[in-house]
């Protein structure tokens, strides 16, 4: 175990180490102390925002309640958010900028509390539930005790319930309900409204003579189900992360598409061209801040642009790219549309069409979130790009 991948602590004059786990990259806490059932909400909010993590060996429950309390305390509205608040010349790139600054710090604080698991993934604190195989899910097997944030850890559990569960889509739903199933890591498609453009979208001529179709960047698989359903003959899926490729794998064949698809593990495009390229890039042009931040946040849009640059080396002369995009961007300051048509044009393609709708979250008509005025404004689009 090396020294960047361990905590070290001394608990009642004994030395101890484990294994840090850290799905965001967080580095190891220097400064630990331990927690029980005796530590107030008050005085553990008042170590955590001075950057000493706590290692929790009271009850598993109270610490649950415990990260509530510090929640809560983080959201409660200071007299100086507010004034930040009341600011007129805020504009919209500053109101996501302290938004994703206050995310930040939020995670920070409520990410102090640790629990240790061993190394079969079971917790040794009472009232503790038995979260092995959601554990084993998303770490896989371990060969020795660690700690990792309650917080990540709930995240853990929360998508192994989802996994189980699954998430309709109406899309696909006929005479029997159609599940994606997202694992661990890996975007779940909660945003319907990109899957109904998809669905919905006329198909490329050029799909008629046998031609095959890329998904690029699979996730979950779920864009290369529905075009599987609408009867595109070949699809090549690709992705990079491990994680959404057996997530992909996994959806595939519970489908009854699996015949029809072939993941590949690569960067952006297989060897080869196609009739149909379909892509839903991260929308928004900012740094993630964590692994599954990386379906939403492509800094300066990297993934967008690359993808662009090499469609005309991947699509036959007759065929089609679809791009999934919001504007959400726009509308915070983070793109222009004239920047997004110049990159078309700098890519040689040109728009045959564009399919709006809106989204239909919870976060649209929420207008206490920080981005409200920008969210009410979003439209999601697929441009059909072709070449020029």
């Amino acid at each position: 175990m090396s020294p960047d991948q361990s905590i070290s602590w001394e608990e009642d004059g004994v030395s101890h180490s484990a294994f840090w786990r850290s799905e965001n990259g967080i580095r190891p806490h220097q400064k630990l102390v331990i927690g029980d059932d005796t530590l107030t909400a008050d005085a553990a909010y008042r170590v955590a925002c001075e950057g000493t993590a706590i290692l929790w060996r009271g009850d598993f429950q109270n610490a649950r309640q415990l990260l509530q309390a510090l929640a809560r305390r983080l959201d409660k509205p200071s007299k100086k958010s507010q004034r930040v608040k009341k600011e007129p010349n805020q504009s919209p790139l500053d109101l996501f900028n302290l938004h994703r600054l206050a995310q930040s710090q939020r995670a920070r604080i409520l990410g102090m509390l640790l629990i240790e698991c061993n190394a079969d993934h079971h917790i040794d604190l009472r009232r503790a539930p038995d979260i092995a195989q959601a554990c084993q899910e998303a770490y896989g097997n371990t060969q020795s005790s660690y700690l990792v944030s309650l917080r990540e850890l709930l995240g853990v559990v929360g998508a192994h319930e989802w996994r189980k569960k699954g998430v309709l889509i109406p899309a696909l739903s006929g005479e029997r309900a159609f599940y994606i199933h997202p694992h661990y890591g890996v975007f779940s498609p909660i945003r319907g409204e990109y899957i109904d453009l998809v669905n919905q979208a006329p198909l490329p001529k050029a799909l008629s003579k046998n031609a095959i179709a890329f998904d690029i960047g699979v996730g979950t698989g779920i864009l290369s189900i529905v075009l599987a359903s609408r009867g595109v003959a070949k699809i090549i899926a690709t992705d990079l992360d491990p994680r959404a490729l057996d997530c992909a794998k996994d959806n595939i064949d519970r489908s009854e598409f699996a015949g029809q698809i072939e993941l590949l593990k690569t960067g952006v495009f297989p060897p080869s061209k196609a009739a149909l390229i379909v892509c839903n890039p991260p929308w928004l042009p900012a740094r993630p801040s964590s692994s599954i931040e990386g379906a939403v946040y492509d800094p300066n849009s990297q993934m967008l642009k690359g993808f662009l640059a090499q469609l005309q080396d991947h699509l036959l002369p007759e065929g089609e790219a679809w791009l999934i995009l919001s504007d959400l961007a726009e509308h915070l300051g983070l793109r222009s549309r004239r920047e997004l048509e110049l990159w078309f044009d700098e890519a040689g393609m040109k728009v045959i069409h564009r399919m709006d709708t809106r989204p239909h979250h919870k976060k649209v008509f929420d207008q206490a979130d920080a981005l409200h005025t920008a969210r009410s404004k979003e439209v999601t689009s697929l441009w059909r790009l072709s070449l020029k």
